[in-house]
């Protein structure tokens, strides 16, 4: 936003060449769900003794480990999300953002649903902590629907990054306040003062979040401030003819009409007699 570029397609710096330019535009976004996804899968499925069994063998069959298969659903289409972004930017003749944001708001469509029946059977601290989840999931699903009609809107992508960074901090958060608890001891469901102190920790992750964007942001206008007369300095010794080039490309392509039609002007008067 700083640089006025294009926060959905940056612009590839012109002097890398090969391999760099390669590198430049690989979607490392899509790769790394992948890998993360492929991990996770990986990790569910091989995670029980007994395996993933979808029914036992009693009579009337049951459905076996409900929750370990809701993660699976999750996790197999964080994995699909990813390959639909390498594919949309790698492979494809020309990036289809529409594909991708479509693509993600399903994944959250989904998400949603699954989160909703996996508070069926909790009490307690782990309702609790699920509440707030599906709360930023749900504002999550709003905003990437809106971008789907505006995928370029600035507003929406930084509260699109907010909302990711709260929602992947208290997961960890909640992983460790479920499984692995900081002091050693368990929180217990029946005290009221550990479910209050959920919602308190959730509070304190926002505001950390919400620093950490500010923080971002001054060091990057800091640097812009600093170091960008330099560089606007450099681009001009280094290519003088190129000062006109700064407008807007409409302005440009208004202007190249304009200078057609007062070349085509003097040939229609010459042939009108």
């Amino acid at each position: 936003m700083i640089v006025n570029d294009s926060l959905l397609c940056p612009s590839c710096p012109p002097r890398h060449k090969g391999i760099w330019a390669r590198l430049w535009i690989i979607s490392y976004r899509g790769l790394l769900k992948i890998v993360t996804g492929s991990i996770l899968t990986i990790y569910v499925v091989f995670c029980l003794d007994d395996g993933m069994v979808l029914m036992n063998k009693k009579y009337p069959p049951r459905f076996m480990y409900p929750k370990e298969w809701q993660h699976l659903t999750m996790f197999i289409l964080f994995t699909l999300n990813g390959c639909v972004d390498v594919m949309s930017k790698n492979l494809l003749p020309q990036r289809c953002v529409v594909l991708e944001k479509g693509t993600l708001v399903l994944t959250f469509y989904v998400l949603l649903l699954l989160l909703m029946s996996h508070v069926q059977d909790s009490t307690g601290i782990e309702l609790q902590i699920h509440y707030l989840l599906i709360v930023v999931v749900f504002l999550l699903m709003l905003v990437l629907t809106i971008e789907l009609w505006t995928p370029d809107t600035f507003h929406l992508l930084l509260i699109e990054t907010f909302l990711f960074l709260s929602m992947g901090s208290w997961l960890i958060q909640g992983g460790f306040i479920l499984y692995r608890p900081v002091t050693g001891y368990p929180w217990q469901d029946d005290d009221i003062s550990d479910i209050m102190f959920i919602t308190t920790f959730f509070c304190w992750h926002v505001m950390i979040n919400a620093l950490c964007l500010l923080g971002i942001y001054g060091i990057s206008s800091f640097w812009h401030h600093c170091y960008r007369p330099s560089l606007k300095l450099m681009e001009s010794k280094e290519a003088p003819h190129d000062k006109g080039t700064t407008r807007p490309l409409y302005k440009l392509l208004w202007e190249v009409e304009q200078s057609e039609k007062d070349d085509q002007a003097p040939l229609l008067s010459k042939s009108s007699p």
